[in-house]
């Protein structure tokens, strides 16, 4: 889940919708598995320019500090995640959201035939940023691909040669559509989102409709008057079944959010 608009507090969008990403751990409707607890993570901006994240292996339905850090921390830009490992570790540097300087970055998704393209996926890495890997994921080496290929100076595109750079990679090694993914990514200022598997068959994603035209929809939903009007949520699941509320991000398209401006397009992997 993330979040974009007036600083709200975080228990107001972990804990209280009614199919929040807390009831998703236990719970996900349309995710690959319907338990999510093999650790979570959350990532948001305060002071300063670079985010702080709080991360924990316990499951997100049973953490207390979770829930007491929850009903404190406000913010105006919010990332969380709920993880069902694909076959790494479950450690803390393997949870989600993964942060370097000022980005955030968070993936839903695979990559198949990880663990014979590790070796080349690896050694593509910028030298000045492989240091920074703390963890073992697909998911953080994927970040760590999309900053060397310059993520902070073109997301689009710094994306889009990471995960053409994978493919390539994969079928040097023979593996069948290697990129399953919906991808996060935030400076602090803007968010930028990915939906895209090689094989055309992507998990889900979903971007909130503007927020004044879902208080004309419900005004019967009182929380939505804790929403500026640039409020915006991209999710994996929606968090409440209310109609026109949800809208499903299109296969093969990347988005941003920011003040005053939306936009989705359509996202294709280069071959860098």
């Amino acid at each position: 889940m993330a979040y974009s608009g007036n600083p709200i507090l975080a228990e107001d969008l972990l804990f209280r919708p009614v199919h929040s990403l807390i009831d998703q751990s236990m719970h996900s409707q349309l995710g690959a598995t319907t338990t999510n607890g093999d650790g979570f993570g959350i990532g948001w901006y305060g002071e300063g320019t670079r985010p702080a994240v709080f991360k924990n292996i316990e499951p997100a339905w049973n953490d207390q500090n979770l829930r007491e850090l929850a009903s404190a921390v406000r913010t105006p830009l919010f990332f969380a995640h709920v993880r069902a490992s694909t076959g790494t570790a479950v450690q803390r540097s393997n949870c989600h959201p993964f942060r370097h300087d000022r980005w955030l970055w968070m993936h839903n998704g695979a990559l198949r035939g990880f663990r014979a393209m590790k070796r080349d996926l690896m050694t593509a890495v910028e030298p000045a940023l492989f240091t920074d890997i703390e963890g073992s994921t697909d998911s953080e080496l994927l970040f760590f691909l999309a900053l060397t290929f310059g993520l902070p100076d073109d997301p689009f595109g710094a994306v889009a040669r990471a995960v053409g750079f994978v493919e390539d990679v994969g079928r040097a090694h023979d593996v069948a559509a290697p990129a399953q993914m919906t991808v996060a990514t935030t400076d602090g200022e803007s968010m930028w989102f990915f939906r895209y598997s090689s094989e055309r068959q992507t998990r889900t994603l979903f971007y909130s409709t503007e927020i004044s035209k879902v208080r004309e929809l419900h005004p019967e939903v009182e929380a939505l008057g804790l929403l500026g009007e640039e409020a915006r949520f991209v999710v994996s699941e929606p968090l409440r079944d209310l109609s026109g509320v949800w809208n499903e991000f299109p296969e093969s398209s990347a988005g941003v959010v920011r003040p005053g401006h939306d936009e989705i397009r359509p996202f294709q992997p280069i071959s860098p």
